[in-house]
C-alpha cells in the first residue's frame, strides 16, 4: 500500500531548515534504505510544505518518520498527516484495475 505523509510548514520554512536539513535528509535516506520511503520533497512556489510517498502494510513507517523528524520536533512543521493513497496507474501502482478500464 502507498501512504502520503503531508507536511504544512511555517511561513519561513525555507530560511529556517538549514541547521536541521542534514539530520532530516539522513532520516529520509535511512527510510529509503529500509524500503519504506519511495519519494520525498518540498512543495515549491511557495515553499510551504513537503510530501513523502511511503510504501508498506500500514501507515506506521510514515507516522514514525514524522514523529522523529527534526523538522517536526523543532517546530518547522505546523501540521502533518498521513493519508492512504490508492495508486492504480503506473509501474509501481498498488491496485490492479480490471481489464478494459
Amino acid at each position: 500500500m502507498h501512504y502520503l505523509l503531508i507536511y504544512d510548514a511555517v511561513p519561513d520554512y525555507a530560511e529556517r531548515r538549514g541547521p536541521l536539513r542534514s539530520a532530516h535528509l539522513a532520516a529520509a535516506r535511512a527510510a529509503v534504505s529500509r524500503g519504506e520511503l519511495v519519494l520525498a520533497g518540498a512543495l515549491a512556489n511557495p515553499v510551504d510544505g513537503s510530501v513523502f510517498l511511503f510504501t508498506g502494510d500500514s501507515p506506521a513507517a510514515a507516522e514514525a518518520f514524522a514523529a522523529a523528524d527534526p523538522y517536526v520536533t523543532n517546530g518547522l512543521v505546523t501540521r502533518w498527516r498521513v493519508r492512504e493513497w490508492t495508486t492504480v496507474v503506473g509501474a509501481d501502482a498498488q491496485v490492479a484495475l480490471p481489464p478494459g478500464l
